[in-house]
């Protein structure tokens, strides 16, 4: 059966969904934008402040769900302009250390016009 995972310590789900779900010894996060847990808006308006914060909500929820950066097997990223390729790489890197299997896309819009959006399965 499988686990919803709910962590205060990111932004709530802003629609019919889970922050992530948990089955199979794996986690698998719902897409986490840069959205400040407190405020519901997001942390600013460029990809390196919203960056950083994506993986800090990405964080909270692989923590509640019993997981971490480092048991990552796969991550998909969306950016709103694929010009910010090269600095959403130097953020990713220092959170994604063990270098998971990777699919990154530009997009045409993420939701509340954020910059960036990540999502992630790892191992429990």
């Amino acid at each position: 059966m499988a686990k919803i995972i709910s962590s205060p310590a990111a932004p709530a789900a802003i629609g019919p969904y889970s922050q992530a779900v948990v089955t199979g010894g794996l986690v698998f996060t719902s897409g986490q934008i840069g959205l400040v847990p407190a405020t519901g808006e997001l942390a600013g308006d460029g990809l390196a402040a919203q960056a950083e914060q994506v993986m800090k909500n990405l964080g909270a929820v692989l923590a509640e769900a019993g997981s971490s950066y480092e048991k990552a097997v796969k991550t998909t990223c969306y950016l709103a302009d694929m010009a910010d390729f090269a600095a959403f790489n130097e953020i990713y890197a220092k959170y994604f250390v063990g270098k998971p299997a990777r699919s990154c896309f530009a997009v045409k819009d993420l939701p509340k016009g954020a910059l960036v959006e990540v999502e992630v399965v790892a191992e429990v």
